[in-house]
């Protein structure tokens, strides 16, 4: 039996509950992968909560995740490329809160051998959110790119891929993770009233684009620094960012970003923070953990 992180109803973490199923079998295409690590994201908790339930009810009971890794124990008819005992990292859709996934083998790449299980269990969703927004941005070597949220777990991939493109980034953070945003390449800045004229003050050549994390203030700072949304996107605020016109993105995921993603941990060019790593079966904490709105990288769920 597969044992799998399921909700019933909308509401707190304390609704989201284990339960066994029979174990997923792989069809043709498909590998299954044992899980071994998977991410925790704010779009989770919103999803719990019932934050998109106005235009996009669930049908319950609703799984959760979007990102694993593990290691290979069954490949369907059709696939090559994998075999029993690989150990992957895979992106999907609504059922990564498990010890058991089955997955298309085009969304998998085959996981660094010396890259720990929580790095790769947290890689993808946050990394291929940001590999969107910066090409979206077309964020180059001539750019100054402003990150909102630095040191969360989108904000923290944006700043490193944006340095690997060749950019000068300016991250806001709160003061105790201005060193860690140094240590990733990135000027620091504290949020809050007054930070526009803190960016100016830190980048006085002034900034040519904006990946916003965070929402609210975030957004009118950047409209101001910018003069109009061309340069401007956001992951966080709908109301909003359509307010102001604005972008709000989604991600874009391919195997291509992938494997660029695990190259890139390969070279030394990106560092993959783990906050906290919580037992599978207490999946309403880590959500805790999440919905502080304090977490520094990303939180993995793990399974033993």
């Amino acid at each position: 039996m597969a044992k799998i992180v399921v909700f019933n109803e909308y509401g707190g973490p304390e609704v989201l509950h284990l339960v066994d199923v029979p174990d997923p079998e792989a069809g043709t295409g498909q590998v299954r992968i044992r899980v071994k690590a998977a991410g925790v994201q704010p779009f989770d908790c919103a999803t719990r909560r019932g934050d998109f339930a106005a235009y996009n009810p669930l049908t319950f009971p609703v799984r959760l995740g979007n990102e694993v890794a593990g290691i290979v124990d069954q490949v369907g008819a059709g696939v090559t490329g994998f075999a029993d005992g690989d150990e992957v990292i895979a992106y999907l859709d609504m059922q990564g809160y498990a010890d058991t996934v089955v997955v298309p083998a085009d969304q998998v790449g085959h996981k660094p051998a010396k890259m720990p299980w929580a790095e790769a269990g947290v890689l993808t969703a946050s990394g291929q959110t940001a590999y969107t927004a910066l090409d979206e941005l077309r964020v180059g070597a001539q750019d100054t790119l402003l990150v909102h949220a630095a040191a969360g777990g989108v904000g923290s991939f944006a700043v490193q891929l944006a340095k690997a493109r060749g950019a000068q980034v300016v991250g806001t953070a709160s003061e105790r993770n201005h060193d860690y945003l140094r240590s990733l390449g990135a000027v620091p800045v504290t949020y809050g009233p007054g930070l526009a004229d803190r960016v100016r003050a830190a980048v006085p050549q002034g900034i040519t684009c904006a990946l916003d994390a965070i929402g609210g203030e975030a957004l009118d700072v950047s409209l101001e620094l910018l003069g109009s949304p061309e340069r401007i996107v956001t992951i966080a605020d709908w109301a909003r960012s359509a307010q102001l016109g604005i972008r709000r993105i989604g991600t874009e995921r391919s195997a291509r970003k992938l494997d660029d993603l695990t190259r890139l941990w390969s070279e030394g060019k990106l560092v993959v923070e783990v906050a906290e790593t919580v037992p599978l079966s207490r999946a309403a904490e880590a959500h805790r953990l999440v919905e502080t709105g304090h977490v520094r990288g990303k939180v993995a769920l793990v399974v033993d």
